[in-house]
């Protein structure tokens, strides 16, 4: 793609966001788009987020299990970032019209005490520079369709990336775990929208150790000269599958000894 055609689409995502309206996929009107491109899309979008006043306060990972792999025809993770104003209190309601097609994963959080710069970071240097874990919520939602009407075509990884890895919220549980306290991979949820279940899974589902996502993600970024910063809160990847989330419905994730976290939609 183009310089000019990376900031026209970053301008109808961003368009389309405001106005709560769907673009059509990226991946038809630019067949030959790259994951390089769709980075370059995500980043102008980004970049024009923090020029209005939103702040980063973190990242990320998306595809890190191998249902939604396979579904996407990938053998990698993708990433996206997280802005000041995607963050919800457990407990709180997201309000009506905030999103355009909410969807709901279970995910364990990372806060950072320090920063982590690539490359050949490693799980225990992930674990060193950890503060907490947390238990959390990551609120999807896409500014691009699904699937196009016309040619039945659905969305590929690059119209995913594009769209900020079709990050949309993030609703941060309350309870702190140090990573020495807690075997991530067994550290898993019970996720229910009003009151039935939906989906259960375990960290194990993300990379097989959370942990190895960040990793993914800091030795990624050091590739174009960027680093995973101390304050930062960085989602690991979700290990069941994208629940609906739809208007009244209260979505549940119970962490058992981990703790709880919850939200609400109008």
């Amino acid at each position: 793609m183009t310089r000019e055609e990376i900031e026209q689409a970053a301008v109808a995502l961003d368009r389309a966001e405001r106005a709560r309206r769907q673009i059509g996929l990226l991946s038809i009107t630019h067949p030959d788009m790259t994951m390089d491109d769709a980075y370059a899309v995500q980043a102008a979008w980004m970049e024009k987020k923090k020029r209005e006043g939103r702040r980063v306060i973190g990242r990320k990972i998306g595809l890190t299990s191998k249902a939604m792999q396979q579904a996407l025809n990938i053998d990698i993770p993708d990433s996206g970032i997280l802005f000041d104003d995607m963050l919800f209190e457990t407990g709180g309601t997201v309000p009506e019209g905030r999103f355009i097609q909410p969807r709901i994963e279970a995910e364990i959080a990372f806060v950072m005490s320090g920063d982590l710069k690539g490359p050949d970071v490693t799980v225990a240097d992930v674990l060193a520079a950890t503060d907490h874990v947390a238990p959390s919520l990551e609120i999807l939602d896409t500014r691009i369709l699904r699937v196009d009407p016309a040619t039945k075509k659905t969305r590929n990884v690059c119209d995913t990336i594009a769209d900020n890895a079709a990050n949309a919220g993030i609703v941060l549980g309350r309870h702190r775990l140090r990573p020495s306290e807690v075997d991530m991979r067994w550290m898993g949820a019970i996720v229910l929208r009003n009151g039935e279940v939906e989906e259960t899974g375990l960290g194990a589902g993300v990379l097989n150790d959370p942990a190895a996502g960040i990793v993914w993600l800091a030795n990624r970024l050091a590739e174009y000269g960027d680093w995973i910063e101390a304050g930062e809160i960085v989602l690991s990847g979700s290990f069941v599958r994208p629940v609906e989330a739809r208007s009244g419905d209260e979505i549940v994730a119970d962490f058992g000894p981990y703790g709880l976290v919850d939200c609400r939609f109008e």
